[in-house]
Order: C-alpha cells, then sequence, then structure tokens
C-alpha cells in the first residue's frame, strides 16, 4: 500500500526552504522529517532552527535514508540533474528547483532515471498550479482576446551580492536561467505550442553571466514572444497577452503579491478579474502528492520542463552566435 503520509527531505539548507516549511507542515498527507547539509554541524544547527526532527551531515546520507519519500532539490543549478537523479535512483520522489537542468541531455538523464525507479519527478514552477494561471490560459483559449498574436513578459531583480551564486558561471548561473526561465514558461503554457525559433540579445557582466537579456520566440499559428529578465533592474514581473480582440495583463503573473488579479482590457474597457486560491507552494505540494499517492499526471511534467531548458538553451546559444535559432 502506499503510504498515506509523504516524509520528505531536504537537500541543503538554502533560503529557499523557507517557502516550503510552511506548507508542508500545513498538509495533512506531507510531513518535513529531515534535513541535510554539507556538514553535521551546519545540518544540526538549521535542524534545531525549523524544529526538523532530522540532519544529515552529507547529501548521501538523506538519500540512503528508506524512511524519505520524497527529496527537495534547492542545489544551485547545476547540481540539479546530478542530485535528482542519485534521488530517483535511490528510490526517491522528488520535487526540484528550476531550472530542471541545464541541457535537454540533463533532462532526458532525469527522465530515464525516473523511469527506471518508478518515481516521480517534477519541476518547480509554483506558479503554474495557481487558479491566476488557470484562469489565463482559459480566458485565451476561450477567445477572450481573440486570436492570440504577441506575448510579452518581464522579470527582473536588482541582485547587488557580487559573492550571490547566481553570478556565478560555473554553477549554471544567469538571468535566464533563474528568471528568463520564468516568462518562457508562462509564454509556452499560454501559447500552448513549442516554439519553432528563437533569438537572444545579452549582456555580459564581470560576473561572466548574462546580466541583462532580451529574448525573441516564434510560435506556430503566428504567435510572437517576448521577454526581458535582468539583475541590474528594479523588481518587475508582468506578463501581457494581446490578440486581435483585447489584451490580457497579468500583473503578478509570478505570484510574489498578494493582489491576485487579472486585467482584460477591449478598448477603453478595461475588467479586473480576481483569481485568489491557497499559497502556490501548498498548492505545489499538493500536486505531487496526488501524483504519487493517487498516480495523477503531475502538472509539470518532464516533457513540459524537457520543453523548456531547450528554448533556454537555445536562448543562450543565440546570443552568443548572434543568429536565430531552429528548434522546429
Amino acid at each position: 500500500m502506499v503510504k498515506k503520509i509523504l516524509r520528505w527531505g531536504f537537500l541543503s539548507t538554502a533560503r529557499i526552504n523557507r517557502a516550503l516549511i510552511p506548507p508542508l507542515r500545513a498538509s495533512p498527507r506531507n510531513q518535513l522529517v529531515a534535513i541535510a547539509s554539507r556538514t553535521a554541524e551546519q545540518a544540526k544547527a538549521y535542524a534545531r532552527e525549523w524544529d526538523i526532527p532530522r540532519s544529515y551531515g552529507s547529501y548521501e546520507a538523506l538519500l540512503a535514508d528508506p524512511e524519505i519519500d520524497v527529496i527537495y532539490n534547492p542545489l544551485p543549478n547545476h547540481l540539479h540533474a546530478e542530485w535528482s537523479i542519485k534521488a530517483a535512483q535511490a528510490g526517491k520522489h522528488v520535487l526540484c528547483e528550476k531550472p530542471l537542468a541545464l541541457s535537454v541531455a540533463e533532462v532526458d538523464a532525469i527522465e530515464a532515471a525516473a523511469r527506471q525507479a518508478g518515481v516521480v519527478v517534477t519541476e518547480a514552477f509554483m506558479y503554474r498550479h495557481h487558479p491566476q494561471a488557470l484562469k489565463a490560459r482559459e480566458l485565451v483559449a476561450t477567445g477572450a482576446i481573440g486570436q492570440l498574436l504577441v506575448i510579452r513578459g518581464v522579470f527582473t531583480i536588482s541582485l547587488d551580492r557580487p559573492q550571490d551564486i547566481r553570478l556565478d558561471p560555473a554553477k549554471g548561473g544567469g538571468c535566464v536561467w533563474d528568471l528568463g526561465c520564468y516568462p518562457v514558461s508562462y509564454a509556452r503554457y499560454l501559447a500552448d505550442a513549442e516554439p519553432l525559433e528563437v533569438f537572444g540579445w545579452q549582456v555580459i557582466g564581470a560576473s561572466g553571466v548574462d546580466e541583462v537579456f532580451s529574448g525573441q520566440l516564434r510560435f506556430p499559428g503566428e504567435v510572437l514572444a517576448q521577454f526581458q529578465a535582468s539583475f541590474r533592474l528594479p523588481y518587475n514581473a508582468v506578463m501581457e497577452l494581446a490578440g486581435t480582440k483585447g489584451t490580457l495583463r497579468v500583473p503578478t503573473p509570478f505570484l510574489e503579491s498578494q493582489d491576485v488579479v487579472l486585467q482584460l482590457v477591449h478598448g477603453d474597457h478595461s475588467e479586473i478579474i480576481p483569481t485568489p486560491g491557497p499559497d502556490r507552494y501548498l498548492l505545489e505540494v499538493e500536486n505531487l502528492s496526488a501524483a504519487i499517492l493517487e498516480g495523477q499526471p503531475p502538472r509539470i511534467s518532464l516533457a513540459h520542463s524537457r520543453a523548456n531548458v531547450a528554448a533556454l538553451a537555445a536562448l543562450l546559444q543565440s546570443a552568443r552566435e548572434g543568429r536565430p535559432v531552429n528548434l522546429g
């Protein structure tokens, strides 16, 4: 019989853990029981701070615990594939932070490990679980803005910590992998298609990673998408979908704000559509639980993650080579 309570272990003491701890404690069929770090002392201190029953001084020790069902992988980008594969091979289900991997080959290796072990691996695009994203897709699909033609997205932050891991090229740093992955994922989700061709421009900082990026994607059906990502600009996150009859604005697409609404614009008329819902991380946790315990397909499939990684890698290739990259 499948356990009714899924026991979770976290790989590392990453800051993003704080977003997952409250939902796991609020969920009736999930329980956070273990934390692993690179040293036993750091793991014990974190376990005391967050009242986590078990701590491990290595990632391998956590994976060896037979009582852990699910691993959360918030490690640096370059370690996502390696440790998601190791977790799957240890018979653990995995929730891995975005990006799932840094190449299509890595995603394929994750998929093979998950299939062989019979476990669920899914990428942590939390916004996709919220009613706001579902409503936006419904409005586009039912013709609320007419024929979708243009998608615009922005995700920027001001990153002023020189030692931040996101500025390390050896660890999968750069604003495309960290921020651009969101508007690209959103555009693919709302277009309900994969890009045929992409083009990108980048500004490489002293860090050696892309710190400013502007990209374009061409989808089937004459749908074009544009996005900007940056570590040098003030915080901004917005998605806008323009069609032949109107525009759908998503002021908080990745749900950092509590003001969760959509704005539907037809000429001079603007309609605000509230889209409240539970915490996006709780919805993410419950979706994985349903996949594991009930056999439902996870909302973020490995096929979706593979296509997103393919698009991001192509955009970076385009920026490096100064030419469009065909994905069709």
